[in-house]
Formats: C-alpha cells, structure tokens, sequence
C-alpha cells in the first residue's frame, strides 16, 4: 500500500470506517490525484498572511489533548521556510501546558480559521520551542504590537488540508 500524505490523519482504522460509511472512495481518488500537501504552497502564505489567531494543539506523554488560543497581529504564524511556520509566543495565564506537551510529545496540529470568509485550514506536524535564540524571536515577533514575546515555537509542516466551508458559522471582523 502507499503511504500518503493525508494517512498521518486517515489511520487504518479510519479508513476501515470511511469504507463503511461510503466516503472512502472519494478520499482515495484524492490521495491519488492532488493529494495533501506538506509545503507552503502561495494560497497557504496568502491565507497565514491575514490571519490574526489560530488554534494550537498538542497532547502529553499519555496522549491527553490540549487546545490552546494564540492571538497576535495580522501574519503573527510566520513562514520560516517551504515546510516551518514559526510563531513569537507570549506570555499569557503561565499554566505552560502547551510548552509542557511540546516538550514530552512533539507531536502538533495547527487550526487555521477565518470565519469572515468561511474558510479553514488544518495543519499537521511536529513542533518545537526554541528559549534564548534573539536572532529568532526578533525574526518572528513584530515590534509594533505590545505583548513581549518571551520564546519562538517553530512547526514543522507534515500535511496539510483545506477542508469545506459547510457549517462554518459566519463571522464579521470587530476592529
């Protein structure tokens, strides 16, 4: 069988249950076409460009998820190169959960969502936290905005997949 892209999330036992319920066939004809990608393609910087949060998960050593909010200006998840975003992190409510979780399991998946446009993108990988690197964190943080960034998190793109818009509540922008 080959391995492709979209398997980091379409599992065997997934797939068992995408036959039974009917959809696996169409998912097939996409990993054999145009499949998921793994690299920043123009449509993915367009869309990290005038995002201002995302979502950030990562789960423990025994498997146990955790969501996390991270806000910040327009463009704040960064491209480092074809296959890294990076992202200043600051300082929020000090629990560290997430820098926790980093540091036992790497393990990571990025929620991309722009209500206003009805339009999401889902993103897996593997991230890290980078202490102590100025060059880095001067790179990723924008000096215009207040919050002092206190370490970067760099992701490492495995796939990634834009999924529909269906039930996407529609949002307006409040600036």
């Amino acid at each position: 069988m080959t391995k492709t892209r979209s398997d980091i999330a379409f599992t065997p036992t997934v797939k068992a249950i995408q036959t039974a319920k009917g959809s696996r066939t169409s998912y097939a004809r996409m990993e054999a076409g145009s499949g998921w990608r793994g690299e920043v393609t123009p449509d993915l910087a367009a869309f990290l460009a005038r995002l201002d949060m995302f979502y950030l998960g990562t789960a423990n050593s025994a498997g146990q998820p955790y969501i996390q909010y991270r806000g910040g200006p327009r463009g704040f998840l960064k491209i480092v190169d074809n296959r890294t975003l990076g992202f200043a992190d600051f300082g929020g409510n000090r629990q560290y959960i997430s820098i926790g979780n980093l540091s036992e399991n790497p393990q990571a998946f990025i929620f991309l969502m722009d209500y206003v446009n009805s339009q999401r993108i889902k993103l897996w990988g593997t991230a890290k936290v980078i202490e102590g690197d100025a060059a880095l964190l001067t790179g990723l943080a924008d000096p215009e905005y207040p919050a002092r960034p206190e370490r970067a998190i760099l992701f490492a793109i495995e796939a990634w997949d834009a999924n529909c818009p269906q039930h996407i509540h529609k949002r307006e922008l409040v600036t």
